[in-house]
C-alpha cells in the first residue's frame, strides 16, 4: 500500500471518495503517526477525512494504529469491572457532574480510568478538577495500573499515553478544524477497561463510535450525546444514547424528568465551575445536578458489570 494512493481515494470530494478498509486505515494512520512522516501528507489526509467523514471500520483501524503507538498497550489490563472515562471536551457552561459520579463510583468499589488533555482553551478540563481533589496522575500505563489498584481512580494525559497521537490531536489550531484524532482518543481505552462511558457532541458519531467499539471487541459501552461533548448524561431531555454489548447495539431512552435545561451560555466567570463542583461534592447539588449524578452513577454501575442500567 502507498500513502499517496490511499489519500487519493479519500480526497475525491463528498460524492467521489471511498471509505478505507480497517486494515488500510490502520496502515495509513500508523504511517502518518511516525515522527518522520511527511507533514503535507498528514495534513492532506486529516482534511480529506474531515470532508468525507469517517465510518466505523475506518475508526476501528485508526484506533488499531493508535494502539500500536501506545507504549505497553496490551501488556497491562485494568482491574476487573474497571470503567474507561475519556474526557476530551472540557466544560465552560456548568461544572463536571460526571466527575462527581466518578468519585462516587470509586467510593463504591468501581475502578475508574480517566484520560484527556491537561488544558483546553477557554474550558475547564477534567484534570483541572481532579487535581484539586487528590486524584493521582499517572505518566505510564504501569503506574496507572498501580494507582487504580491502590486508589480506585486515576488520571492519565494523552501526551503520556500516546505522544504521537497527542501530536496529531494538537494540530487542530493549525488545521482550523477538528480531526478524527479526537474521536480516536475517546475510543482508545488504553487500559482495556471492560466498560466505557463515552460522550460525543455531533449526532452521527453515536452509530460510528458504537459500531467501532463492536469491531474493537469492547465488551460494553454506553455512548451518548454528552453535556458540552463530555461523557455526562443530561438531566433534562437526553438525546441519543446507544448501548453496546459485544456486537449487539441498542437504543436507550431516558424519560424527561422536567429538570431545568442545561445552561446554553458559557459562564461569565469560568472559574465559577470550581465552586459549583465544590458544592456538588459537599452534597449541595441543585435538582438538575442531582439527577445527572444519579444517572451517571447508574451508568458506572452498568459499565462495571455490577447492575442493569437504570434509566428511570
Amino acid at each position: 500500500m502507498q500513502i499517496s494512493s490511499l489519500i487519493n481515494r479519500v480526497a475525491r470530494g463528498k460524492h467521489g471518495s471511498d471509505h478505507l478498509s480497517r486494515s488500510e486505515a490502520c496502515f495509513i494512520f500508523s504511517s502518518l503517526m511516525q515522527p518522520q512522516a511527511d507533514p503535507l501528507q498528514l495534513g492532506a489526509f486529516l482534511i480529506a477525512e474531515r470532508m468525507k467523514g469517517e465510518n466505523a471500520a475506518e475508526l476501528a483501524g485508526f484506533v488499531d494504529a493508535a494502539r500500536e503507538h501506545t507504549p505497553h498497550f496490551s501488556q497491562l489490563v485494568a482491574p476487573q469491572g474497571a470503567v474507561d472515562l475519556p474526557c476530551y471536551a472540557g466544560k465552560r457552561r456548568a461544572a463536571h457532574a460526571h466527575l462527581v459520579a466518578a468519585l462516587q463510583a470509586r467510593d463504591a468499589g468501581i475502578p475508574v480510568f480517566v484520560h484527556g488533555v491537561e488544558m483546553i482553551s477557554d474550558r475547564i478540563t477534567a484534570w483541572q478538577i481532579l487535581a484539586q481533589h487528590g486524584v493521582s496522575r499517572a505518566t505510564t500505563l504501569s503506574q496507572a495500573a498501580h494507582f487504580m489498584q491502590q486508589d480506585g481512580l486515576v488520571y492519565m494525559d494523552l501526551a503520556d499515553i500516546s505522544p504521537n497521537l497527542h501530536h496529531i490531536y494538537q494540530l487542530r489550531p493549525r488545521l482550523g478544524v477538528r480531526s478524527f484524532a479526537n474521536t480516536v482518543a475517546r475510543l482508545l481505552n488504553p487500559m482495556q477497561c471492560q466498560g466505557q462511558l463515552n460522550g460525543f457532541f455531533h449526532t452521527p458519531y453515536a452509530d460510528y463510535m458504537t459500531q467501532a467499539n463492536a469491531l474493537l471487541q469492547q465488551p460494553r459501552s454506553l455512548v451518548f450525546m454528552g453535556a458540552e461533548g463530555e461523557p455526562e448524561l443530561y438531566a433534562d431531555r437526553q438525546k441519543v444514547v446507544k448501548m453496546q454489548l459485544a456486537d449487539v447495539i441498542s437504543d436507550v431512552h431516558y424519560p424527561d424528568k422536567g429538570q431545568a435545561i442545561y445552561p446554553r451560555q458559557p459562564l461569565t466567570e469560568i472559574n465559577d465551575i470550581f465552586s459549583q463542583f465544590e458544592n456538588m461534592i459537599n452534597n449541595k447539588p441543585d435538582d438538575r445536578e442531582q439527577e445527572t449524578i444519579k444517572r451517571m452513577l447508574h451508568a458506572f454501575l452498568w459499565a462495571s458489570g455490577k447492575a442493569p442500567l437504570k434509566t428511570d
